[in-house]
């Protein structure tokens, strides 16, 4: 096999990984109301519901990096399968609100490990020239997974009174796929250089295409020896201040825009609008589509645009969409269809920017020496505002007359920021190598 088909074919194995995180988060936008009906759940309780799974994508990202550091990335990736199958079979089966909160919960920590170790791992096996659209290929298979979550959902509703757990039992067969493809990939062959994996390390810096293996790996030896007491490296010296501010702003503001309120209650909010329950579920899947059209385009472009050129593009699209969707619900005027043109607009923006380059972002700004550390401090701060953004929003949405213009408008403002920030303070990344990254940030 051709060395860049196998940086490919590892680089897509990996992100299945994200293909269970998407169908993951979006399978709860189907089944969300009949657990509600179900166990007779209060507002506060449902929203519980739905964010015990970000609650465990923050612990699961918070933890992850330890193991993937100690035992690799590949055994890791593995773990995360089991996990996704064990938690996907409970949840749809279960009898019981507490039993399912604690399954969706441990459901979450694989999906929190999963955006650690997926883009982590998958940015150490790309050569720099390809390394954004092989790390964004880890969001294009969250965007595949959200969009079958929806097809899926759409396709079982109205099956009978326990369609949800059907909903959420599918994800066992992809679950287990994942578990077996991760036997047929290389180790990263930066945590092979790390553990003197010497011999390892070299052949797979061949087979993933490096044009001079010798020099990749002085490279790395190199980036890794500054620091000789690695293990005793902490992310908060002072040093690596700047890829912290990077990686914890980009990260709130991913969150903040209201991406995964919309994924989570996508039909809900359009039921607010006047639709139907089917046909509620049916735009979503309108979301889905829009979502995985555009993280292809930008996958397409990342590598010659850049990062911050895509941020900022995005920045501008999502003001202007939320801002109709806001201003919608503040005249109470939903024109038929009218914010469902709307959330598309906003998702195709989102796609094309931060979706596209926040796990390629974190995954590059961190020296190889806190890597780990640095993509379990991004990925648990992006978790965390998930959680606080997809508990809050049925309780703000529901709290009076003018809930959904209030939540719109935050997020609208939001993204105006975050246009500001990406224009103004983050670095381009496009086309360097890891460690050119630590030298331009003046790291050593």
């Amino acid at each position: 096999m051709p060395p860049s088909n196998t940086a490919f074919r590892n680089s897509i194995v990996a992100a299945l990984g994200g293909f269970l995180f998407g169908f993951d988060t979006a399978v709860i936008s189907g089944v969300e109301k009949s657990i509600q009906a179900l166990w007779q759940l209060t507002t506060v309780q449902h929203g519980f519901t739905v964010a015990s799974a970000l609650i465990g994508t923050v612990i699961g990202s918070l933890a992850a990096g330890a193991p993937a550091e100690k035992y690799g990335r590949k055994k890791v990736l593995q773990a995360i399968g089991i996990l996704y199958l064990i938690t996907s079979l409970v949840t749809a089966l279960t009898p019981s609100w507490p039993l399912f909160i604690v399954f969706r919960f441990l459901g979450g920590i694989g999906v929190g490990a999963s955006s650690v170790v997926g883009p982590m791992y998958i940015s150490e096996i790309s050569p720099a020239h390809k390394r954004g659209q092989l790390v964004a290929l880890f969001q294009f298979n969250v965007v595949s997974g959200i969009l079958l979550a929806f097809i899926s959902n759409y396709l079982l509703f109205g099956i009978g009174e326990n369609a949800w757990r059907w909903m959420l039992g599918v994800q066992a067969i992809p679950s287990l796929l994942f578990f077996i493809f991760v036997f047929f990939v290389p180790e990263s062959p930066r945590w092979l250089v790390k553990h003197n994996h010497d011999d390892e390390a070299r052949k797979v810096l061949g087979e993933i295409g490096e044009p001079n293996v010798s020099a990749a790996y002085n490279t790395i030896r190199e980036s890794l020896q500054a620091d000789l007491h690695y293990k005793k490296e902490s992310l908060f010296n002072g040093q690596f201040n700047k890829p912290i501010l990077y990686a914890v702003v980009l990260a709130m503001f991913n969150q903040l825009s209201g991406i995964n309120a919309i994924m989570y209650y996508a039909p809900r909010i359009f039921e607010m609008t006047g639709l139907a329950k089917d046909t509620a579920l049916l735009q979503a899947v309108s979301i889905g589509v829009t979502n995985m059209v555009f993280t292809l385009l930008a996958i397409s472009v990342i590598d010659r645009f850049g990062r911050k050129t895509l941020l900022i593009i995005g920045s501008v699209g999502m003001v202007v969409f939320l801002g109709l969707v806001a201003h919608a619900f503040y005249t109470h005027q939903f024109g038929g269809y009218a914010v469902m043109l709307y959330l598309v607009g906003f998702i195709a923006f989102f796609a094309f920017s931060q979706g596209a380059v926040i796990w390629v972002f974190i995954s590059e700004i961190f020296p190889n020496k806190v890597r780990s550390q640095g993509q379990t401090l991004g990925s648990s701060t992006h978790w965390v505002m998930a959680a606080i953004i997809s508990w809050t929003f049925p309780i703000l949405v529901e709290s009076s007359e003018n809930g959904g213009y209030y939540s719109f408008l935050l997020f609208t403002l939001m993204m105006f920021l975050h246009g500001l920030f990406a224009w103004k303070v983050l670095p381009e990344t496009k086309g360097k190598s890891l460690e050119g990254i630590q030298r331009d940030l003046g790291i050593h």
